[in-house]
């Protein structure tokens, strides 16, 4: 499965190899996610933020105490970023040396629908995550999956965001196409992804060495998993 078939993007500025549009992820902010995952982590931890764009979570990890080392295939998502350490590379071939407290996973990057893809992105987590740390990973809940149809919204910065041409070409597959416009700018973003239940989810990080081990909040969007060598993970 090609990722031009997985996604594929179209509008002004650069577009990245997933089809995601650089000007419009700098505009971006962001909607609670670093101080929820600051609440599940200790205070000035190491994080890898792998798929980290132009720096949306970034800046307020930064913010928070944290040392972060944000990691993206796109030096033109890179380039927006301002006081981590930036790494130009593909999340799959990643190879730091290294490891962190906390390894994040988010936007969704873990429900490509390429099987070996996803399995390469775990590994790549596992690698990198330290004995007595852990990954964060954001998926869509499963039940998501069965209720999403067309939409349109208003951000708060002030773009339209219309969901169109959804469908589900395969068992747990969902495809749709997302529209962005802000002024006279209109982007759009193909998408291609799998849902990923509970079982199937902690399948894939067991075969990759971790251990899952709750949800954040409470919210089952949020998953933690930690290094299966870990003594007493908590349960799901």
């Amino acid at each position: 499965m090609t990722s031009r078939k997985l996604y594929h993007g179209t509008g002004p500025g650069a577009i990245t190899p997933d089809g995601c549009a650089v000007d419009l992820y700098a505009m971006l902010t962001p909607k609670g996610e670093p101080e929820r995952v600051h609440a599940a982590i200790p205070e000035r931890a190491s994080i890898l933020e792998l798929g980290a764009g132009a720096g949306r979570i970034t800046h307020s990890l930064l913010a928070l105490g944290h040392e972060v080392t944000a990691v993206d295939e796109s030096p033109e998502m890179l380039a927006h970023i301002r006081g981590a350490t930036t790494v130009c590379s593909p999340i799959q071939s990643l190879a730091l040396h290294t490891t962190f407290d906390v390894v994040l996973l988010m936007s969704y990057v873990i429900e490509t629908a390429d099987d070996e893809l996803r399995r390469a992105f775990l590994r790549t987590c596992r690698e990198h995550v330290a004995a007595g740390g852990c990954v964060i990973l954001q998926r869509q809940p499963p039940e998501w999956y069965d209720t999403v149809e067309p939409s349109e919204r208003r951000t708060d910065e002030g773009h339209t965001v219309r969901m169109t041409e959804v469908s589900r070409p395969g068992p747990d597959l969902l495809a749709a196409t997302m529209e962005y416009t802000a002024g006279d700018r209109r982007w759009t973003h193909f998408f291609l992804s799998r849902r990923l239940d509970d079982d199937f989810l902690e399948s894939e990080l067991r075969a990759a060495g971790l251990t899952p081990a709750g949800f954040l909040d409470g919210d089952r969007g949020w998953v933690r998993a930690v290094p299966t060598s870990d003594p007493d993970p908590r349960p799901w």
